[in-house]
C-alpha cells in the first residue's frame, strides 16, 4: 500500500462484535467501585493501539442500536435463540460508548439496522471514492465485504483477513460467501439454511453451480437423494436465509465520510475517564501521547525514549564485528551480570530461526548483534530448521557469522560467575540450546514480577515498562509492520532492529534493578530462589525435548470419530422422528423439551430452551437421546480439538510436539500448556484415552506416568489441621470410607459403595467451596438432605470450618491468601459489592491455598528430579506436567531403578508437612496405558 493510500485509509471498528470478544477473552476485572470493566479495558487498549501504534488516519466505531431490525420482519425467529447477555457485561456497553467519546472518535448507530449494515454502507461509499478500507473485526458475516481495497483486521491478533483467509474458511471467494451461508445456515443467529448441508457441502455446490439461485433451480439434477430432496423441500428457507445474511450496503447514513476523522481528544475528559476506570497504564501512555496533566510529575525516562525516527538511541550500539562483540563480552564479565534477549522469526522455539541477540550491562546501555538478517530488498534463502545453523549472507548486510558469534558467547553464557538476566528467559535458553549452549546462572524479571504481584497485573515486558518505568516500549508492529505488509524479524532493517532489540535488553536491566530489591523487602526471596527460578531450566529442557505423537493413529481416530458422529446423528434423528441441527441449541431444545416433553427444560428470555451441559447431564439417565447428544458433543470436540489439530502441531524436524508451558499464567502457580494445550485432553472417557494413546515413546523406551494421590485432600487435612483425617492418611486407611464412618456414623465393616460415594463427593466438594445446591445436584438428592450432609461434615470436622472462615477473613483484609510455601494468591472481587463475584472469590480463598500448595510441591519435585536422575546416570526424560501428573520417557532397561527414584523424590517434595504424600505410578507403550 502506498503512503497516499495509508494516509487515506478508513478504519471501521465493529464495536458491538468486539465487546463480546473482549469480554470472553479477558479475565474478570472491576474498577474500585465494583463495576466490571474487563471488556472496557480490552476495547480501550484496541483504540490506543489503533491511534498510537498504527496511526490510523480516519476511523469510526459502529454499534448495534438494538437487536430488532428489518431482518426480524423477514424472519421473526432471527437471533431468537441467542443466550442472555452476561449480567456483568450489561453495564459495560455504556462505558464502551463513553470510551469512544472520551477518545473523540466518531460513534455511529442507527435504529433498525445492525452494525454490519452500517459497516457495509461506509465500506461501499469509501470504495466508490477509491479509498482503502480496513474493517476491524473477525466476524465471519463481514467477510462478504472483502475485495481489492477492502480488508479485515482481527482486533485481537492484528492480522489481516483477506481473500485467501475467506477461501480457507468458506471454500469460496468473498462474493459467494452469502450463498454458502444461506445453504449452511447459522445456529447462533438462528438462520435456518438447508437441513443436512454444512459449510463444506455448501461450498462444493456453489462452486459447481455458480450461485444459490442456479443451484435451487437445478436441484433436481443432484444425484444424492437426501441432498436433492432437502434442497427442493427447503428452497424457500435458503432464499430467506440469503436475505438474512446479506448485508445492506445502501443504508441512508447520517454522518458523511469526511466526518470520520481522528481528532485530538479533550485531555481532561480522556484522563478523567481513564482514572475513573482505574486504567493506570493506559493513562500513563496517553499522558505521554498528549502531554501530562497539570501538576502531574514528569514520567521517568529510560534510554532510547527520546529517540527520533530511526536514529540509534543514546547508549545503543550495533555490533557488527567480532572486536565489538568481544568488548561487550568483556563488559559483561566485568559487570558480573548481563541482560540478554534473542530476536527470532517465530514464537515457537522449536521452529524459530535465531536472527540476533541484544545485551545490556547497565541502565541506559544496550547493543544488538545481528546474526541472520536478510536483505529487505528481496534477498531470500532456504533455512534448515533442524540444524539452526545456516548463515544468511545477504550482500549488503554486515554481520558476524552465527557460528563465530556462538563460539565467542558460549563462555559468557555458561560462566557461573556471570548472572544472565532475561524476561521470560526460558525462550532464550531454548534458542541457545540449538547451538549446544546451556545458559546459567539465570534471573527472570517476568518471574520476579509474578512472585511479587501475582495476578494484580500482567507480566509482559511492555506492561511492566509502563507500570514501573513509565516508559512506552517500541511496539513489535512498529518495526515489522502489520497485516499483509508484516515481515519476519530477519527482514527488519538493522537500524530499526537496533533500537527495538537493545531497548528490550535495557528495559530488562532496569526492571531487574527495581524488582530484585523488592524480593527481600517483601519476604519473597526464598520462594523465588527455591521454587520459581530453578524451575526455568527444567521446563526449558522439557519443552525442547517434546513428546512423540503418532500422526497416522490420529488420522485414523479422526476418521473413526467422524463415522461415530454420523452414526450418532442418525440415531438421534431416528429417536426424534425427524432430522434437525443437533448443534443448534434452539432446535435441540425444541426437540427435547417441546416435542418430546422431557422434564427439566428451562426457557431463556428469548423463549428458547437452554441446552447447557449441566441441564443435559441431569437428564442423561432419563432418556437415550440425551446421552447420545452428550456423546455427539464430546466426540465432535475431540475430533476438532485433538484428532484434527494435533497432527498440525507436530514439528516436522523432530516428529514431536513441543508444547509451551506458561510459568506466569495462572493465579495459583499451576503451569498451563498451550500451542498445543496438552493438559485438557480428557482422561475419564474411552475416546479421550484414545487421544492419549497416540502419544508414544521412542523405540527402546516406555512411558512412566507418576501422579500425586489425593494431594489437595491431604493438604486440606494439613492446612486445616484436621486430626482425624491426618491420622487416617498416616494409617493408610481409605480416606473416603473413613470420612463416611466419621460423618454418617457407619462402622468401616458396614460401609456400602453408596455411602462411600457420598463421602467422596463431600470430601472433594468441600475444598472447592461446594454449596448445598451443588452437592444436591451432584448426588441427585434433595437440597435439604445435601445441606444436612454438609452440616454433619463440618460439625464432625470443626477445624475445617475454622480454616474456611480464617481464609475468607484473611483474604478480605489483605486481598490475597498464601500457600504453605509462601506464594501470594491475589483474589479479585473478595470485597466486591456484587454478591456473585464476592462468593466466587470466597470459594477461591478456600481452595487457592490448597491448589497453590499442590502446585508448589509439584515444582519442588521437578526441580529435585532433574539433577537426581542425572546423578544416578539414568536416561529418563521428563516430557509433560499435567495437573498432579508427570510423564517420563524411560529406557526399558532402567524401568525399576527410575520408578523407585521418581517415587522417592516426589513423595519427599512435601517434606515438613504433617501428612504423608503418596504417588501412583504406571507404565505403558503409550500415554493412555501409562495413566
Amino acid at each position: 500500500m502506498s503512503k497516499q493510500d495509508r494516509d487515506n485509509e478508513l478504519f471501521l471498528i465493529d464495536g458491538s462484535g468486539f465487546i463480546f470478544r473482549a469480554y470472553y477473552a479477558l479475565p474478570p476485572l472491576s474498577r474500585p467501585d465494583g463495576t466490571p470493566v474487563n471488556a472496557v479495558l480490552g476495547f480501550t487498549n484496541m483504540l490506543v493501539k489503533l491511534i498510537t501504534d498504527m496511526h490510523v488516519p480516519s476511523i469510526a466505531v459502529i454499534f448495534d442500536a438494538k437487536r430488532e431490525n428489518f431482518r426480524n420482519e423477514i424472519y421473526p425467529e432471527y437471533k431468537a435463540n441467542r443466550d442472555e447477555t452476561p449480567e456483568d457485561l450489561i453495564p459495560q456497553f455504556d462505558l464502551i460508548r463513553e470510551a469512544t467519546e472520551a477518545f473523540s472518535i466518531p460513534a455511529i448507530e442507527m435504529e433498525g439496522f445492525e452494525a454490519d449494515d452500517l459497516i457495509a454502507t461506509y465500506a461501499r461509499l469509501a470504495h466508490e471514492q477509491g479509498r482503502p478500507v480496513a474493517i476491524v473485526s473477525s466476524d465471519k458475516d463481514l467477510m462478504q465485504l472483502i475485495r481489492p481495497g477492502v480488508r479485515m483486521v482481527d482486533p485481537m491478533k492484528y492480522k489481516d483477513i483477506g481473500e485467501d483467509e475467506v477461501l480457507a474458511k468458506f471454500g469460496v471467494p468473498p462474493e459467494k460467501v452469502v450463498d454458502v451461508q444461506a445453504l449452511a445456515g447459522d445456529s447462533v443467529d438462528n438462520v435456518p439454511g438447508v437441513p443436512g448441508i454444512g459449510i463444506k457441502t455448501a461450498a462444493l455446490l456453489i462452486n459447481e453451480y455458480g450461485d444459490l439461485e442456479t443451484l435451487l433451480k437445478r436441484a433436481g439434477e443432484i444425484k444424492q437423494n437426501k441432498r436433492r430432496e432437502s434442497l427442493i423441500e427447503h428452497a424457500e428457507k435458503a432464499r430467506i436465509s440469503k436475505k438474512l445474511v446479506m448485508l445492506d450496503d445502501k443504508v441512508k447514513v447520517k454522518q458523511k465520510l469526511d466526518d470520520l476523522k481522528i481528532t485530538a481528544p479533550d485531555k481532561d475528559k480522556l484522563f478523567s475517564f481513564l482514572q475513573e476506570q482505574g486504567f493506570k497504564s493506559v493513562l500513563t501512555r496517553m499522558e505521554k501521547q498528549f502531554g501530562a496533566a497539570a501538576n502531574d510529575p514528569a514520567p521517568a525516562v529510560v534510554a532510547g525514549q527520546d529517540k527520533k525516527d530511526d536514529a540509534p538511541a543514546a547508549g545503543y550500539e550495533l555490533v557488527q564485528d567480532e572486536k565489538a562483540l568481544k568488548r561487550w563480552i568483556d563488559m559483561a564479565m566485568e559487570a558480573g551480570r548481563v541482560a540478554i534477549d534473542t530476536e527470532t522469526t517465530s514464537l515457537t522455539p522449536a521452529i524459530a530461526k535465531l536472527v540476533g541477540i541484544s545485551m545490556s550491562t547497565a541502565k541506559g546501555n544496550g547493543c544488538y548483534v545481528p546474526l541472520q538478517h536478510r536483505d529487505p530488498k528481496g534477498y531470500s534463502e532456504s533455512f534448515d530448521f533442524s540444524m539452526q545453523k545456516k548463515q544468511a549472507e545477504a550482500p549488503d548486510l554486515k554481520q558476524i557469522p552465527v557460528e563465530k558469534a556462538m563460539k565467542l558467547l558460549k563462555p559468557l553464557l555458561e560462566d557461573p560467575s556471570v548472572l544472565k538476566i532475561g524476561h521470560n528467559i526460558k525462550y532464550d535458553m531454548q534458542m541457545f540450546m540449538h547451538y549446544g549452549i546451556n545458559v546459567a546462572p539465570i534471573d527472570d524479571t517476568m518471574l520476579m514480577s509474578y512472585v511479587l504481584d501475582g495476578s494484580q497485573h500482567g507480566h509482559g515486558m511492555d506492561e511492566l515498562a509502563e507500570l514501573f518505568l513509565k516508559h512506552t516500549t517500541i511496539g513489535y508492529s512498529e518495526v515489522t509492520g502489520t497485516g499483509k505488509n508484516q515481515v519476519t524479524f530477519d527482514l527488519v532493517p538493522l537500524d530499526k532492529a537496533l533500537n527495538y532489540a537493545a531497548e528490550d535488553a535495557d528495559v530488562t536491566t532496569q526492571l531487574a534493578n527495581l524488582l530484585k530489591p523488592r524480593l527481600p523487602q517483601e519476604s519473597m526471596t526464598a520462594f523465588y530462589e527455591t521454587i520459581e527460578r530453578p524451575l526455568v531450566p527444567i521446563i526449558a529442557e522439557m519443552e525442547f525435548t517434546g513428546v512423540k505423537v503418532d500422526k497416522d493413529m490420529l488420522r485414523k481416530l479422526s476418521n473413526d470419530f467422524a463415522k461415530q458422529i454420523v452414526a450418532l446423528e442418525t440415531e438421534i434423528h431416528k429417536i426424534a422422528g425427524h432430522s434437525f441441527n443437533i448443534g443448534s441449541p434452539k432446535q435441540l431444545g425444541e426437540v427435547l423439551f417441546g416435542e418430546m416433553g422431557l422434564e427439566g427444560g428451562k426457557k431463556t428470555k428469548t423463549g428458547s430452551y437452554s441446552t447447557s451441559a449441566d441441564i443435559l447431564e441431569d437428564l442423561a439417565h432419563e432418556h437415550d437421546i440425551v446421552q447420545k447428544v452428550l456423546d455427539w458433543r464430546g466426540l465432535s470436540k475431540l475430533k476438532s480439538t485433538y484428532a484434527d489439530a494435533l497432527p498440525e502441531a507436530i514439528n516436522p524436524a523432530t516428529g514431536r510436539v513441543h508444547t509451551s508451558f506458561s510459568l506466569a499464567g495462572t493465579n495459583t502457580g499451576r503451569l498451563s500448556s498451550s500451542d498445543p494445550n496438552l493438559q485438557n485432553i480428557p482422561i475419564r472417557t474411552e475416546d479421550g484415552k484414545m487421544i492419549r494413546a497416540a502419544f508414544v515413546p521412542e523405540k527402546g523406551y516406555e512411558f512412566l506416568s507418576v501422579d500425586y494421590s489425593q494431594v489437595e485432600l491431604r493438604l486440606a487435612a494439613e492446612l486445616a489441621d484436621i486430626k482425624q483425617l491426618k491420622q487416617a492418611f498416616h494409617d493408610g486407611i481409605d480416606i473416603h470410607a473413613a470420612t463416611a464412618s466419621q460423618v454418617f456414623g457407619v462402622p468401616l465393616k458396614d460401609m456400602t459403595p453408596d455411602i462411600r460415594r457420598n463421602a467422596k463427593a463431600i470430601n472433594f466438594g468441600i475444598i472447592y467451596g461446594i454449596s448445598a445446591f451443588g452437592l444436591a445436584k451432584q448426588l441427585n438428592i434433595p437440597h435439604g438432605e445435601a445441606a444436612d450432609y454438609i452440616k454433619q461434615y463440618l460439625s464432625r470436622f470443626p477445624e475445617l470450618q475454622k480454616y474456611m472462615d480464617k481464609m475468607k477473613e484473611f483474604a478480605r483484609k489483605h486481598g490475597y491468601v498464601e500457600t504453605h510455601y509462601g506464594r501470594k494468591v491475589y483474589l479479585r472481587g473478595i470485597n466486591d459489592k456484587n454478591m456473585a463475584m464476592r462468593n466466587f472469590a470466597e470459594r477461591q480463598a478456600i481452595n487457592a491455598p490448597l491448589q497453590g500448595t499442590a502446585a508448589d510441591i509439584m515444582k519442588r519435585a521437578m526441580i529435585s528430579l532433574a539433577p537426581m536422575l542425572k546423578q544416578a546416570k539414568l536416561g529418563a526424560r521428563m516430557l509433560l506436567q499435567v495437573h498432579d501428573e508427570l510423564l517420563f520417557e524411560v529406557p526399558v532397561k532402567e524401568k525399576e531403578e527410575t520408578e523407585a527414584l521418581v517415587r522417592k523424590v516426589m513423595e519427599a517434595a512435601g517434606a515438613g508437612l504433617g501428612v504423608p504424600l503418596e504417588v501412583d505410578a504406571g507404565w505403558g507403550k503409550n500415554w493412555a496405558e501409562a495413566h
